[in-house]
């Protein structure tokens, strides 16, 4: 179905091709997962299949790309609309409607399908996604993993024969992620729809994979075949295989059911043994220099120069009592109390649209609340003067593009360095810490989403505000990227600042949490030590915890120090 031959990819200024001699078949009706690190040339690979590569990227194209006997030189993005259906990383790029419906529909209007074809399919894909409740909902009131629900809907209701999908599940919940994944099995197993997924999230998507294309660097040779072969080499792998291959289990498990099963042995070694748990001191931050004055780039970005003493002392960072905000016609916070602590790291979890992103945008005033307090560094946020609210709290939306306005990476630090006071040089070493190998010169367009994801963090941290706040932090990151991550924010959380994730991420969520808030529709449902919420809950439940249960172990890492 999707054949490549001799490709190479090569964009405009790059030192060296992104994409080097690829020559493999995808075949008709098979889930191929792609993986690898990020910035390696995944989303690359998936853009000369749908033509995006290179007659909207630029670059130049060597070699050929053939869908369904098609070839992508000469077959430009539109030409290929009724067999080649694209999800890319970022949802809101994909839209061009106002309303759920409408956007489902959008696809099947322009093949010039019937009204009555369209309109059972998209009551079909309603149901499939979950997104019934939704249909006439604005599309800019949903929240990330609903738009991103949304964004899938839309490309499965044309029915084509081949689905090209970039992060498809990165903001979905775990729940609505096993849907769209079920989806997408039965529609390689019933209608033979060939799907070519990237995915950094190989817990959620390994076990579906028929075949998977490791890339292991840029420009290198990709591995293709079968998913436990590739995952013995590949340098991105899951919490299942890596906790397999410390056990030494042959084959290494793909499942955590596989993994269950060859258990009992590892649960009787760790039997007598207890895991070692986040624990937080709330100590405050040292107190920085003062900057002089400076105009402010970002109302809330965070990026700013550190916090007054004075707003990096107290027993609470923040507070939240009895807060209720509406959005329109939505209650999306009902009642909500929250005290976040010096040194703390909480995640905020929940169902797509269960309220996390409205909590955060209450913490850094971009939301007033309809009802309760809010408190941050002893001010209500939502009344404070931008100048003073950015020395007290950072916010790492989840569109990173939101922080991004220089043209190159280098400009970018330079311009955090100075808001934040901070040495010169002092945020580049965290972009290279979090994601090492971006030249300086690269516009922050051509980053991959993970890559963008790095450089927003490092803008926000350079300014070392007592309360961060990061929403969806993981997105576009792989394995090692993120392990990056927990290193930083362990180190900030170490020295007393406060960090609050809301996340789908239930592996970042146990690897670094002192402490987990549950939300849904609005109300928090559970508060309490990592431990003790995510273990009983199979929705949030890492996939260690499962394998080991009723044993209360989280992560490989901490079965590791315990053998």
């Amino acid at each position: 179905m999707i054949r490549f031959d001799a490709v190479s990819v090569t964009y405009d200024g790059a030192p060296g091709p992104t994409l080097r001699h690829v020559d493999l078949t995808v075949p008709e009706g098979e889930l191929v997962l792609l993986v690898g690190p990020s910035g390696v040339g995944k989303s690359t690979l998936l853009g000369t299949v749908s033509g995006l590569v290179p007659h909207f990227t630029g670059g130049t194209l060597r070699g050929r790309v053939t869908v369904d006997g098609r070839d992508t030189r000469t077959h430009r993005p539109r030409e290929l609309a009724d067999v080649v259906g694209t999800v890319g990383q970022d949802p809101a790029a994909h839209f061009v409607t106002d309303t759920v419906e409408d956007e489902l529909a959008y696809g099947m209007e322009s093949l010039g399908l019937a009204p009555a074809v369209m309109r059972r399919r998209v009551e079909e894909t309603l149901d499939l996604l979950g997104l019934a409740e939704l249909r006439e909902r604005p599309i800019a009131t949903l929240s990330g993993g609903q738009q991103q629900r949304v964004a899938i809907g839309s490309v499965l209701t044309p029915h084509p024969r081949v689905l090209v999908m970039d992060e498809p599940t990165s903001a979905l919940d775990p729940a609505a992620a096993e849907e769209v994944l079920a989806v997408l099995q039965r529609l390689v197993h019933d209608l033979g729809t060939t799907v070519l997924m990237a995915e950094h999230r190989l817990e959620r998507v390994v076990q579906y994979a028929d075949q998977v294309i490791l890339l292991p660097g840029p420009g290198l040779a990709p591995v293709l075949g079968a998913p436990a072969d590739v995952m013995a080499v590949s340098p991105v792998r899951p919490p299942v295989v890596e906790l397999g291959r410390l056990a030494g289990w042959e084959p290494l498990p793909l499942t955590v059911r596989d993994a269950r099963r060859r258990a009992p042995a590892l649960r009787e070694r760790l039997a007598d043994r207890s895991p070692s748990v986040p624990r937080f001191t709330g100590p405050p931050p040292e107190p920085l220099p003062e900057p002089a004055p400076r105009r402010r780039r970002g109302l809330f970005s965070g990026r700013g120069a550190p916090a007054p003493a004075a707003a990096r002392t107290g027993t609470a960072t923040a507070a939240v009592e009895r807060l209720t905000v509406r959005r329109g016609r939505v209650t999306a916070l009902r009642e909500v109390a929250l005290t976040l602590s010096p040194g703390e790291t909480v995640a905020l979890m929940g169902r797509n649209g269960a309220g996390k992103s409205t909590l955060l945008s209450a913490l850094v005033g971009l939301l007033e609340p309809t009802s309760g307090t809010v408190t941050t560094g002893g001010l209500a946020p939502h009344r404070t003067a931008p100048a003073a609210l950015v020395r007290r709290v950072g916010l790492v939306p989840q569109e990173p593009r939101d922080l991004l306005y220089a043209d190159t990476v280098a400009a970018e630090c330079a311009a955090a360095d100075t808001d934040a006071g901070a040495a010169p040089g002092t945020c580049r070493a965290l972009v290279s810490g979090l994601l090492p190998g971006v030249p300086d010169d690269t516009h922050p367009r051509d980053l991959s989403e993970g890559q963008r994801l790095a450089l927003a963090l490092a803008l926000v941290l350079t300014g070392r505000p007592p309360l961060l706040l990061l929403d969806e932090p993981t997105r576009g990151l792989d394995y090692a990227a993120k392990a990056r991550l927990v290193a930083v924010l362990r180190g900030l959380a170490a020295e007393g600042h406060t960090i609050v994730l809301a996340t789908h991420d239930v592996e970042l969520a146990a690897e670094l949490a002192h402490r987990v808030v549950i939300l849904a529709d609005g109300e928090v449902v559970a508060d309490g030590p990592t431990a003790e919420v995510v273990v009983s809950s199979p929705a949030f439940a890492p996939q260690v915890a499962k394998i080991l249960a009723p044993q209360q172990w989280l992560t490989v890492s901490q079965v590791e120090e315990a053998l």
